[in-house]
Order: C-alpha cells, then structure tokens, then sequence
C-alpha cells in the first residue's frame, strides 16, 4: 500500500520481486523425469489497449512479453526443460556460424574439430496465451463532504485470463488444457480541504495517492498458476509422474483439489456458491422504533425481539417474530407499549454468498398497552390490531452458523385507532430499524 512518506528520490535497480503464490509453483514435488517442452509463442491475443478517461491510450492493457514469462515459469516449476523455440532462426543462423568457423579452423590447421551436439526435440508443445483483458468488471466508490472539507475514495477491478494447452508432438493431441484468472485492482483515495478561515483568507489543501497492482506482475501470477494447474492435471491424468508416489497427499497438491472442486461452484466474480444458511435457525435483534400517526413530535423509543428463521431451496425464506417496543412523542401526549406476533416472507438476492440484501413483506398482530394499563387491557374490539408491513435488510455470516442481519422496516395498521385518534387520510403506522444475530441450526440445505 503506498505511503504519504515515500522518498521521491530514484533508487537503484533491484532484483524482480516474485509474484504473489510463486512459492506453490517453486515448491511443487520434484517430478520423475523432466519433460522437454517447447513455447513457439505465447502471446497476448486480447487487442486491448490500456482504459484512459482522457482520450485515446495506444499502450497495451497487458505485456506483450508473455512468452518469456511463460519459459520463466517452466524453469522455476521444476518440471521442464524447456527449449528456445520462440528466435529459433537466431539459433540456427549461430549454429550455422559455429560450424562455417569450425570448418575453416579445420581447414587451416588440419585438426579434426568436434561436431555440434544435435538440437533437444521437443516431447510437448505448449500453446495458447493471453485471452482476454477485461476492464471496469467491478467499480465503485464513496466520499462525504461537508462545508467544503471531507475526502473520497475510489476503486476499479480488471480481470485478466490466460489459457495454456499442452499438444504431444508425437501425435498432435492436445493432452490438456487449462485457464486461470487474476484480478488487477486500482485504488485512489483524496481528501481536501477548501475554507474560508478569515476575511479574504482562503485555505485550500489536498493530499491522496493512487495504487495500480502492476499488470505484469498480474500476468506472471496467472501463468504460474496456469503452468501448476497443468502439472497437476497431467499427474492426474496420467502423462507425467511425480517421483515420490506419496507426494500426491503434499499440501500443495491438496489445496489445489479443494480449490478445483470449489471452482465447481464460484462465480465469475470469485465467490463460492454454496449453501451456506441452515433450513432452521433463531434469531434475536435489538433497536429502535418511530411512531408516525395523529400525533406529532414523535420520538425514537427502543424496541426488542425474537423469532425463528426456515429457509428454502431457492431465494425464499420465512420467519416468525415476537417483539415489543414503544410508540410515543416527545411532549408525552400519547405513550403506547406495543407487543405483536408477525410472519414475514423473506426474498434473498443472493442466498448462496456469505452476504445477501433481501426485501421483507409480511404481516402481523399486535396488541396496544396504554400508559397504565395491562396486556389484557390492550385488546381492541377485535382482541388485536393488525398491520402489513415491507421492509429491505442485508445479513452477512461471520462463520457458517452465525450471521449478524440489519433491517429497516414500516409497518401500516389497517384501522386508525391505535392512537385514539382517528383522523387524517392514512391509517397510523410505524418504522422500526434494527440489528440482529441470527443462529443457524446445522441443518444445512443439500
């Protein structure tokens, strides 16, 4: 993360540093023979050009060195040993100079001089590359600003895949194929300040930084996990061997099969899809509640209460809730304790992800306690006072059984007399707005 204090001084040159995860692919388990492959190219295939909000860019999104990159990755593996394909004329044309040199040597001193060693063959072709860059996959930001200081952030998210295929060059099949991924983050955050602290004195300051993950080091990140996945497969499929037969149960190879059968279930942004929320689980939650009716100056008074949760195979989910509060305005004209029983119908927009905005709608019953009175005493004529009620919340999981949920909701009474007045256009109602825990039971959905 860049610092307001970095030195703005050059420094000298230093060694490349390794891509995030190059630890996997160097620490891989040694194979049973290396294979010679070959890289003619590997290029980038996009076509893409760097996004510029300022008009034209005609640098490319992506290096265009990808092949070295790749050789370089072959070498750190471990597992091959791979041969200059990419300048083979260069090659050639300084064979043909070491031997046209050797000839006359031999010419002139009579001395037999030794032959060239034959060029490796290749036991694979290793083809494909950069395939595609896409940028703006995810945007966003937030600022606050008041009297003319406050500051802002924003951020931006590409995404860069790359495929790798390995071809047998003894028959022309192509044994594997494999892709990956890798996001590349920009990051800018800006405060100011901009104020007029005295007559004809205008203070103004700025400060702020912006970050770009390097997409270099992006690419190289993705080729090593592309060149990991296809040692892996290959050992899997049965073209290539570790050493070590054990070595299949190494943490390295492990971790790549979980993550090979979460990749089952992600989506294109990377997040598991699973289902994570239990059929039945309980719920507690605490917060506040505003009167809106007859009366005015009306007041935030505390509210409580409990429930149960069921869950569905789909986006759906119901829950029953008991709770009580306070309605009441500031002057104490009016001061009613409401205890109510409701059932809510819940659609979740995304039930499978750690986190999920839902809308609520529902119903309920309650019974209106005046100042003085008992429970009993509440009951209308019709024992209770029902209402409809909608409301939007978000709930994200801190582990798999708990998750903390947050909702706003109104309420509508349908008859205008819970606060002993009946006038007006509209019936009295309420909002409540509160912050919960909610307790999955195990019972996970399959």
């Amino acid at each position: 993360m860049p610092l307001f204090n970095k030195s703005m001084e050059t420094s000298r040159a230093s060694l490349g540093v390794a891509a995030p995860g190059n630890e996997n692919l160097v620490n891989m388990p040694p194979p049973q023979q290396k294979i010679v492959a070959a890289v003619y190219k590997f290029r980038d295939q996009t076509g893409q050009y760097k996004p510029s909000a300022t008009g034209a860019n005609w640098s490319t999104a992506v290096t265009q060195g990808s092949t070295t990159i790749l050789l370089k990755s072959l070498e750190e593996s471990g597992w091959f040993t791979p041969i200059e394909r990419e300048n083979l004329a260069n090659l050639l044309n300084e064979r043909k100079i070491v031997r046209s040199t050797r000839a006359e040597a031999e010419a002139a001193t009579g001395r037999k001089e030794p032959a060239l060693p034959s060029l490796l063959f290749a036991g694979i072709l290793l083809e494909g590359g950069i395939i595609s860059y896409d940028a703006n996959v995810i945007t966003g930001g937030a600022g606050l600003r008041y009297f003319s200081a406050g500051g802002s952030g924003q951020y931006r998210e590409d995404k860069v895949t790359v495929y790798l295929r390995a071809i047998s060059t003894s028959t022309g099949e192509i044994l594997k194929t494999v892709y990956t991924t890798k996001t590349i983050l920009s990051q800018s955050v800006d405060f100011g300040l901009f104020r007029y602290v005295k007559f004809k004195r205008l203070l103004e300051a700025e400060t702020g930084f912006t970050y770009n993950e390097p997409s270099e080091m992006a690419v190289k990140e993705a080729i090593d996990k592309a060149v990991q996945s296809l040692i892996i497969e290959g050992i899997h499929a049965g073209y290539w061997g570790l050493k070590n037969k054990d070595d299949m149960q190494s943490p390295i190879i492990k971790e790549y099969q979980r993550e090979r059968e979460d990749v089952k279930n992600t989506n294109v942004h990377g997040e598991v899809m699973a289902n994570r929320r239990g059929v039945v689980g309980v719920s507690i939650a605490g917060g506040g509640m505003y009167y809106n009716g007859d009366y005015s100056r009306a007041q935030v008074e505390p509210m409580a209460e409990i429930g149960v949760r069921v869950s569905t195979h789909n986006n759906l989910g119901f829950d029953f809730r008991l709770g009580r509060g306070d309605l009441s305005t500031s002057r104490e004209f009016f001061h009613r304790t409401l205890s109510y029983a409701e059932l809510n119908l819940n659609y979740n927009f995304a039930p499978k992800l750690r986190h999920t905005p839902y809308v609520q709608i529902g119903g309920g019953a309650a019974v209106v306690q005046r100042d003085g009175g008992t429970l009993l005493d509440g009951f209308g004529s019709a024992g209770f006072d029902s209402y409809i009620k909608g409301g939007l919340g978000y709930e994200y999981l801190i582990t798999p059984r708990i998750g903390i949920d947050i909702n706003a909701s109104s309420s509508y009474f349908l008859n205008d007399e819970v606060d002993g007045v009946k006038q007006g256009r509209f019936n009295d109602y309420f909002w409540t707005a509160k912050v919960g825990v909610n307790f999955y039971l195990g019972l996970f959905k399959k």
